[in-house]
């Protein structure tokens, strides 16, 4: 049942995406993690109490995540299975995020083939947390196959591979950790104590999906006849650079299957990062290669599904 559960939830997806009007778990999460962060800032001031207090957040939101959802399920099945087999597959496709990925991409391709920087600027700023008013049309390219390389692991594979050894609770939990990063898992001063274990717990639980989707990235340059040899070559010899451990994964394999450079200089806040290239400077990113990302994430997530659903029946069966 299990696997048709993940089939129905990634259906859901794929046809669905994230609504704005639909009540979404992970809009909640940031709402908490908005409510708690401000006043464990204010209350703790020193920095090994502020990093203690860093960590019994990274702990509370994804405990929380992961009680609610395991409560409402075990809740929902004592009604009846068909009623617990729904929620399974509703709570499911609110931890997927492919549809809304591609939705996002395509918006700021759109917006780069009007020729309107100012509109592009605008939705990639959606999609990344860098300063985006003077990205360049090769920046914002740049920024957008970046994130779709990246949230393949965060939006697709990551959530199916702990909706496998872990039902809906464990990917909510999932999710609530990678919110918590995204939020508050920054380097800057402001964020260094208390978001210090929200960005090691997010390391950690990317550590294998991050891997696991550069080599679907990878495996799907084979099934659109692009640069297969390219890929594996890149990945291989760029995905350590980046200064995440998991980032680098499925941004190298991206670069090497498009034949691109990725990386380099990026400002967030005002102040520039200069980010280790990855791939081969022959071509840089062109919104061209915009389309070809969104195909390549889409292949990925379609091996992702497979290989999520032959384990879910494998595992069942044990």
């Amino acid at each position: 049942m299990i696997a048709l559960n993940l089939l129905a939830a990634c259906a859901l997806d794929g046809l669905l995406g994230d609504p704005r009007w639909m009540p979404h778990p992970v809009r909640w999460m940031g709402a908490c993690i908005n409510l708690c962060e401000p006043v464990l800032r204010s209350r703790f001031t020193s920095g090994w109490i502020r990093r203690i207090a860093g960590i019994l957040l990274a702990l509370l939101i994804p405990g929380l995540s992961f009680m609610a959802a395991w409560g409402a399920l075990k809740l929902a099945f004592l009604v009846h299975s068909w009623f617990g087999n729904f929620l399974w597959i509703v709570l499911g496709y609110t931890t997927l995020a492919a549809r809304d990925l591609a939705n996002h991409a395509w918006e700021v391709y759109h917006r780069l083939c009007t020729g309107s920087l100012r509109e592009a600027r605008q939705a990639v700023s959606l999609m990344v947390g860098r300063d985006a008013e003077r990205l360049t049309e090769t920046d914002i390219s740049r920024a957008t196959i970046e994130s779709v390389a990246e949230n393949t692991s965060d939006g697709v594979v990551a959530p199916l591979f702990y909706l496998v050894i872990g039902g809906p609770p464990l990917a909510l939990a999932y999710k609530a950790v990678n919110t918590l990063d995204s939020m508050i898992g920054h380097r800057d001063a402001s964020y260094r104590d208390v978001g210090w274990a929200s960005a090691k717990f997010d390391d950690l639980a990317n550590l294998i999906p991050s891997r696991v989707s550069a080599g679907l990235l990878v495996a799907s340059a084979y099934f659109r006849h692009a640069a297969v040899a390219n890929a594996w070559r890149i990945y291989r010899r760029d995905c350590s650079k980046h200064a995440s451990p998991n980032s680098g994964h499925p941004e190298a394999a991206m670069a090497g299957a498009l034949g691109i450079l990725l990386g380099g200089p990026t400002v967030y806040k005002g102040v520039q990062v200069n980010r280790p290239q990855i791939g081969d400077p022959a071509n840089v990113p062109q919104p061209r290669h915009v389309p070809l990302a969104i195909e390549l994430m889409w292949i990925s997530s379609g091996l992702a599904i497979t290989l999520a659903v032959v384990f879910a029946t494998l595992w069942n069966s044990l």
